[in-house]
């Protein structure tokens, strides 16, 4: 039960095929992907200055889910990614982009699902994560679709990576959602 209250890990807890997060914009939202070993993460992000598709007011407040600080000199290992769109591979830190890390829980129990933060956790069950990291390497190179906040975006890339099914609701924000 601890961790679906707290999924905060340390670095050397992950494994290839973990679905992990980072909260943004002090606990706003969270940036969504999938950890494929080496220090590298899979993510689908939105490129900075494009509209994030909801025709709300959150297409100004929530800009980008891509590295915060373009004007810093760029990552040594990942180059500059500032303008970087679509489904793209960064080490960890830049995927983490200042924030803390989280890890996103599978198969859990509906009793405990019901009090849990959305974004967190699902009672989905994963599948194993050599799939997992297949996934993500195959949407790396043939890509996502376009990105949309309640349509499309790094949490349904980081399911589907994990699940192989996106998912599909009637009355759901989005398709995690």
């Amino acid at each position: 039960m601890a961790g679906v209250l707290s999924n905060k890990i340390q670095k050397d807890e992950l494994k290839p095929g973990d679905h992990i997060y980072s909260w943004r914009h002090s606990f706003t939202y969270a940036h969504h992907g999938i950890y494929v070993g080496n220090g590298n993460v899979i993510h689908f992000t939105q490129g900075p200055g494009q509209g994030i598709g909801t025709g709300t007011g959150l297409d100004r407040f929530i800009s980008s889910s891509s590295p915060s600080n373009p004007c810093e000199p760029p990552c040594p290992i990942c180059g500059d990614r500032s303008k970087s769109d679509g489904v793209i591979s960064s080490c960890l830190d830049c995927f983490l982009d200042g924030g803390e890390l989280y890890l996103f829980q599978y198969g859990v129990s509906s009793v405990f699902l019901a009090q849990a933060r959305g974004g967190t956790c699902t009672d989905a069950l994963s599948d194993s994560p050599e799939d997992v990291v297949h996934r993500a390497e195959y949407f790396l190179q043939n890509g996502f679709g376009v990105y949309n906040i309640l349509k499309k975006n790094c949490e349904d890339f980081a399911i589907d990576c994990k699940t192989g099914s996106t998912v599909f609701t009637s009355n759901s924000v989005g398709r995690s959602g």
